[in-house]
């Protein structure tokens, strides 16, 4: 159920709105309506609704004065008006839709459609953020853990740069200038690694992808953000672009 808020200084175009908007009742809903837009202004900084109708031609400020004491607006905004010059400035504001009085049925109804549209393209887009919020957040508080020397060793994921093989044992390049090295051979230390984050690069390196600085293809190497040079295998090129 859309929930809508009505402004305008008229009492009477207020009700015939209502009126209208009755007739879709399975669908909207009016919430609130203000002939005085600074009360309208008081509710809106404390309260959201799906969708604004706003006189533009009001006493003490028009409705596009109105927008403006918005930052952010989270509601869609449709303009009632009795005159049809408005209707560039309205699209500029980020209205959604300019309706002319006397509203016909028939327009509303396509309004609806374009409140519906709008918050359903708005929960896609926050929700693509909280996704993107998430994953940085996981990424940060993901650790690894190596079990070498009869001990387990938690490290975080955002603080490893890349691993250097030595035979039997594997060194761990931190941020920071931080080294630590493990009793495991860099195949062993690879299959504990999520491979959404690491790559083996090279028999003797694997890297954090999200720490490549740049990928140097004349010279087939990666700079890391400590500014080493790790080289990319020939034979496994291929892989590591895909992994871009």
């Amino acid at each position: 159920m859309i929930k809508a808020v009505i402004v305008d200084d008229e009492p009477k175009a207020i009700q015939s709105l209502s009126w209208e908007l009755a007739s879709f009742d399975n669908e909207i809903q009016v919430i609130e309506t203000f002939t005085k837009p600074e009360e309208a202004i008081a509710y809106l900084k404390k309260n959201t609704p799906d969708c604004l109708f706003l006189d533009i031609n009001m006493p003490t400020m028009d409705g596009f004065q109105f927008l403006d004491c918005f930052s952010q607006k989270d509601f869609a905004v449709i303009i009632t008006t009795a005159y049809n010059e408005y209707a560039l400035k309205a699209l500029k504001n980020e209205a959604i839709d300019y309706l002319l009085k006397p509203i016909d049925s028939d327009d509303l109804k396509e309004t609806i459609k374009k409140v519906k549209k709008f918050h359903t393209n708005n929960i896609s887009a926050t929700r693509v953020e909280e996704v993107l919020l998430n994953f940085n957040a996981n990424l940060k508080k993901q650790k690894v853990t190596i079990n070498t020397d009869g001990k387990l060793v938690f490290l975080n994921v955002d603080d490893i740069l890349y691993i250097e093989s030595d035979g039997n044992y594997s060194t761990f390049i931190m941020i920071n200038n931080q080294k630590m090295v493990v009793t495991k051979k860099i195949k062993e230390v690879d299959a504990l690694l999520p491979k959404n984050y690491f790559f083996r690069i090279h028999n003797s390196y694997i890297i954090n992808l999200n720490k490549i600085k740049e990928f140097v293809k004349s010279e087939g190497y990666v700079v890391m953000d400590s500014n080493d040079k790790i080289p990319v295998a020939r034979q496994r090129k291929t892989d590591f672009l895909s992994k871009l």
